[in-house]
């Protein structure tokens, strides 16, 4: 059973205890999972991962592999494997990444080509591009509603301009246009991700996928093409062809990541940063700015180094607070171990 699930023996440590398992769905602090037994359910382990060691284990997520003590009842899970590919939210407030969904073969980036809405969107596209090639996984960009519009080949272009070597496809989920073309990707023992923001049709791709419906399919508005979520938590779901598909709310919203997820997205940008003529170049009014020659010549648009400031500008905002929450607890650490020391050695007593 677990096989099926891609897990392969070489994914346990030579001295680890507990049976594998899959994590298929996080409800809080109970996960829903499927082993050698069967689908069963379990929770974390408390002094493995609550404690204030700081080894304790990571957080499964969705996708993740772990290691269970079973029970008929609820399992306990005391190992989080390692992972092959993550996507992770960076939350300031907890001095952490948050991991949302692990071990996955591809990305589905998925927008939408209905034309009179917003869902075709370079800026969301490269921030989606952004996460995936960090994440360690293979992104691969979806048009869907392709039956939509007359001519798919300006939006292709577009896209494969702001991917820079990533395959785009021109699908339609509702007639089957062009999803012959994802056969390579949709093999059994493979992990997929669909990313993707309201509207663009994701539950109706992998119903179109799955060869039957799995997901509940909203309306979309017309006011503006939006759609309400239909998964409204985060699951793997197997699919009758030995392909897994991992949904969840949480990835139309996935946080930005640090400055390093930048520079991989935009290597093509960062480029000229090292060939102007001063070494503290600001690229606004200096003479002899490469990143001002590329643009005038048409190296480098407009469009392509402004969302780079942008998204480089909030990178740093999120690695600054990330800092700052680390010192902060780090101190806070301190003066607790300081402050039990202080009554160890005093007996806990006060002198009148």
């Amino acid at each position: 059973m677990i096989n099926n699930y891609g897990f392969t023996p070489a994914m346990t440590p030579a001295d680890a205890q507990g049976m594998p398992a899959r994590v298929l769905a996080v409800h809080k602090d109970r996960y829903e999972l499927v082993c050698e037994h069967g689908l069963c359910s379990g929770r974390l382990k408390t002094s493995l991962y609550y404690s204030d060691s700081l080894e304790n284990e990571e957080f499964p997520a969705v996708g993740d592999f772990v290691l269970i003590n079973y029970n008929s009842g609820d399992s306990q899970i005391i190992k989080t494997l390692e992972r092959k590919s993550l996507f992770s939210r960076r939350d300031p407030s907890a001095d952490k990444e948050q991991a949302v969904a692990a071990n996955f073969d591809y990305v589905f980036i998925i927008q939408a080509l209905n034309q009179g809405y917003k869902n075709f969107n370079i800026n969301r596209l490269e921030r989606y591009l952004m996460a995936a090639r960090q994440s360690g996984a293979l992104p691969i960009i979806i048009l869907n509603k392709a039956d939509l519009i007359e001519d798919c080949a300006g939006y292709i272009k577009e896209a494969e301009k702001a991917a820079r070597g990533v395959s785009v496809y021109a699908v339609s989920a509702k007639t089957g246009l062009g999803l012959d073309l994802l056969a390579e990707y949709l093999k059994p023992g493979k992990t997929l991700v669909f990313l993707g923001s309201s509207g663009v049709g994701k539950s109706s791709l992998l119903n179109a996928v799955a060869g039957e419906d799995i997901m509940d399919i909203n309306e979309v508005r017309e006011s503006d093409g939006k759609g309400k979520h239909t998964t409204t938590h985060r699951q793997l779901i197997m699919l009758s062809s030995g392909v897994m598909i991992i949904d969840t709310p949480g990835m139309r919203a996935l946080g930005m990541l640090g400055a390093d997820g930048v520079s991989e997205a935009f290597a093509d940008v960062e480029q000229y940063l090292g060939d102007c003529k001063f070494s503290n170049c600001e690229h606004k009014s200096e003479p002899g700015c490469a990143v001002k020659a590329a643009i005038a010549s048409g190296e480098l648009t407009r469009e392509r180094w402004n969302s780079y400031l942008q998204l480089r500008s909030e990178a740093r905002y999120t690695d600054e607070r990330i800092a700052l929450m680390r010192k902060k607890k780090e101190l806070h650490k301190k003066w607790e171990k300081e402050a039990r020391s202080g009554k160890k050695k005093s007996g806990g007593r006060r002198d009148y």
